[in-house]
C-alpha cells in the first residue's frame, strides 16, 4: 500500500493516476488526515503553501526524496480553500497552472526516485490526442505542439510524435463533419457467447438470456423509436452496433434490429454504419448475409490473439482456426472494411506471441487492426485473479513498437487512440487503417466533438454542447433493470434533451 498525505483537498484523481502509473502492482491511497498514530511503509507527502509545493517521497530502509517548486508567481489567493477537481469548472488559469506545476513536480519525484520514465510522462487522461487536436484548432505548429507536450507533460520524443500524427490525421477525417448538427448512433447489444478473462463490459452470457433476447430487442426497439424522434433534427453520421457481441442474435433477430434502425433513422447524411461480429464462434453465414442486405459498411472480427493457448486460457471459446474461417467468409460475401482487434500484455505472451499473431493478421490483411494494452479491470476476472496472473502480465516499447511496424507493413497507418487505468507498461491503445478505412465513429467518441445518442442496457449518451460542456445520461447495465426501466430511461433521456433544446 501507497499512501499520499496532502494538505490540501488538491487533484486528488491525477495524484491517485500517476503514482499508480509509476507502481501498477501497488494499491494507492490519498488522504488528508492520517491521523496521529499513523504509520506507513511507504508514503508520498504532498505539501502546498501560498507560496511553494513540495513533494517527498519515503520508505523503510531507502533514502527520502524531497523535491520543491516555486508558485510565488501564481496569483493563488482567488482559489477556494478546497481545490476539488469535480467542483471546478476549470477555466481559472491559476488553477489550471498549479494543477500542472504539480503533475510535473510529482513525476520527476517519482521518475527520479524509481529511476523510471512513463512514455505519457505525467498525463493521466485517456484521450491524449485532444491535446494537439486542440492546439490545432488554434493554429499552432506540430513544432510548438510537440515543445509544448514535451515541456508540459512530460511526454517522451516517440509518443509526442505519435499523438500529434493521429491528430493531424483525424483533423483530415473529421473536416467534413457537422458537429453542432450532426451525431452518432450508438446501440449496445449486452449478450456474449462467453466472458472472457479480461472483460469489464456490460455483458452477460448468451446461455443464459437466450429466452430473454426478444424481450430485450422489444425494450430496445421503444427506446430507438424514441431516440429517432427525439434527434429528428440532426443528421445521422454514424451508427455503431456493439456490446457485447451483436452476433449472439440469430439472423431473424438481427435482421428485426437493423430493420427497426432504418424504418426510423434518416441515413442520407450516414458515412459509416458498423457492427461489431466480434467473437468468431458468434458469425455465421447466415448473420453475415443479413448484415450485407442491410448495408452494414463496417464489421469487426477480433481475435485478440492468434495463440491457442492464449485464447483458451482467457476463456474465448473458439480455435485460431474459426477466426481465419470467419474472416474468409466475410471478404468472400463481399465485406470490405474489416476491423480485427488484438490485446498486448495477455497473460504468457511476450515478443514472440504477439509477433506471431501479427504476421497471420499481415496474411489476412485486414483494413482496420486495433492494438489494445491489456488493461486489469476492477469488474474483470482477471482482477479479482490478479495475483495469480500478475507474473505472466507484460508489455513494452519494443512490443508495441513491433505491432506499428507490422501494422504498417500491412498498409495500415494510426488514426486514433486512448488510454485506459491501469494498463500494462502504461502504453496506450492504437487504431491503424487502411487509407479511407478509418472508424469515423472511434475517432468521434475519442474526441468529444459530437452527440452521441446511446440506446440499451450499459449505453451512455453524450450531449456535447457548442461551449464544450459535455453531459452524460446513462442507462442502467444490468439487462434485468433494463427491461423493468426502459420507461425511465427514456424519460431520463427526454429530460436531457428538452434542457439542451432550452439552452441551444
Amino acid at each position: 500500500m501507497i499512501t499520499a498525505i496532502v494538505n490540501k483537498s488538491s487533484f486528488d484523481y491525477d495524484i491517485h493516476s500517476l503514482i499508480k502509473a509509476f507502481y501498477p502492482q501497488e494499491d494507492v491511497s490519498v488522504t488528508r488526515d492520517p491521523g496521529p498514530d499513523a504509520s506507513f511503509a511507504f508514503k508520498v507527502e504532498i505539501f502546498f503553501t501560498d507560496e511553494t509545493l513540495s513533494v517527498t517521497v519515503s520508505e523503510p530502509e531507502k533514502e527520502p526524496l524531497r523535491e520543491t517548486s516555486d508558485l510565488s508567481d501564481l496569483s493563488l489567493s482567488g482559489l477556494p480553500e478546497v481545490w476539488d477537481v469535480k467542483n471546478s469548472t476549470g477555466k481559472n488559469p491559476a488553477r489550471y497552472e498549479l494543477k500542472n506545476r504539480l503533475k510535473r513536480l510529482l513525476y520527476r519525484t517519482l521518475a527520479d526516485y524509481t529511476g523510471h520514465e512513463l512514455p505519457w510522462g505525467n498525463l493521466t487522461g485517456i484521450r491524449p490526442t485532444k491535446i494537439p487536436m486542440a492546439l490545432l484548432e488554434q493554429g499552432y505548429s506540430n513544432v510548438e505542439i510537440a515543445e509544448h507536450m514535451r515541456t508540459v507533460y512530460q511526454v517522451s520524443r516517440e509518443k509526442t510524435a505519435l499523438a500529434i500524427s493521429i491528430a493531424n490525421r483525424e483533423r483530415h477525417i473529421l473536416k467534413d463533419i457537422n458537429y453542432e448538427k450532426g451525431y452518432s448512433l450508438y446501440i449496445g447489444i449486452p449478450f456474449c457467447p462467453s466472458i472472457c478473462l479480461y472483460c469489464s463490459f456490460s455483458s452477460s452470457p448468451i446461455g443464459l438470456w437466450e429466452k430473454k433476447v426478444d424481450e430485450y430487442l422489444d425494450a430496445l426497439c421503444k427506446e430507438i423509436r424514441f431516440g429517432a424522434e427525439a434527434f429528428s433534427g440532426r443528421e445521422l453520421n454514424t451508427v455503431y452496433i456493439g456490446g457485447g457481441t451483436p452476433t449472439t442474435l440469430s439472423p431473424a433477430q438481427l435482421d428485426r434490429l437493423l430493420t427497426e434502425v432504418e424504418e426510423h433513422f434518416d441515413f442520407s447524411h450516414l458515412l459509416e454504419y458498423t457492427v461489431e461480429a466480434g467473437r468468431p464462434d458468434s458469425i455465421t453465414k447466415e448473420k453475415l448475409e443479413v448484415l450485407r442486405r442491410h448495408g452494414i459498411s463496417r464489421i469487426s472480427i477480433n481475435p485478440q490473439t492468434m495463440n491457442q493457448k492464449t485464447l483458451d486460457l482467457i476463456g474465448r471459446k473458439h480455435t485460431v482456426e474459426e477466426t481465419l474461417e470467419a474472416f474468409r467468409l466475410a471478404r468472400s460475401l463481399g465485406f470490405d472494411n474489416i476491423n480485427m482487434d488484438l490485446i498486448v500484455g495477455l497473460p504468457g505472451e511476450g515478443m514472440d506471441e504477439v509477433e506471431h499473431t501479427m504476421k497471420v493478421l499481415g496474411e489476412l490483411s485486414p483494413d482496420n487492426i486495433t492494438v489494445h494494452s491489456l488493461a486489469v479491470k476492477r469488474a474483470s476476472r482477471l482482477h479479482l485473479d490478479l495475483e495469480k496472473y500478475q507474473q505472466d502480465i507484460s508489455n513494452s516499447s519494443a512490443v508495441m513498437d513491433m505491432t506499428a511496424r507490422y501494422a504498417a507493413l500491412s498498409g495500415c497507418h494510426p488514426y486514433y487512440l486512448y488510454r485506459q487505468k491501469n494498463m500494462a507498461g502504461n502504453f496506450e491503445n492504437v487504431g491503424y487503417a487502411k487509407e479511407g478505412k478509418a472508424g469515423i465513429y472511434n475517432i468521434l467518441i475519442m474526441e468529444e466533438v459530437q452527440s452521441i445518442l446511446a440506446l440499451g442496457a450499459g449505453a451512455s449518451t453524450k450531449l456535447v454542447y457548442p461551449d464544450g460542456r459535455i453531459e452524460r445520461i446513462e442507462n442502467v447495465k444490468d439487462i434485468r433493470s433494463y427491461l423493468e426501466r426502459v420507461d425511465e430511461m427514456i424519460e431520463r433521456k427526454r429530460a436531457a434533451f428538452s434542457s439542451e433544446k432550452g439552452e441551444s
